[in-house]
């Protein structure tokens, strides 16, 4: 499996919780926390479910909680995908 970019985590956010509405449609959001932008704890566990169902990538729900920022997300969601693929 090929990495994951922002683009691809950010879609999967705003599909699972909603788009937020203080951001400019061009803005980098990357290391924005998830609290800054508007996201709970309940909206991280829903991306991470459609993470798994739609690219296979496992995440405990703990870290993704701990991950604060789209780039720790990322980050992640990337190291789950190779330890899949690696496994």
């Amino acid at each position: 499996m090929t990495q994951l970019s922002i683009d691809d985590i950010h879609q999967v956010l705003v599909e699972s919780a909603g788009e937020v509405e203080n951001i400019a449609p061009d803005e980098d959001v990357t290391g924005r926390t998830f609290e800054e932008l508007g996201y709970d704890s309940l909206a991280l566990i829903e991306t991470a479910a459609q993470l798994r169902q739609r690219f296979g990538i496992h995440l405990e729900d703990d870290a993704v909680l701990s991950a604060e920022t789209l780039g720790g997300l990322l980050a992640l969601a990337n190291a789950a995908a190779t330890r899949r693929v690696e496994g």
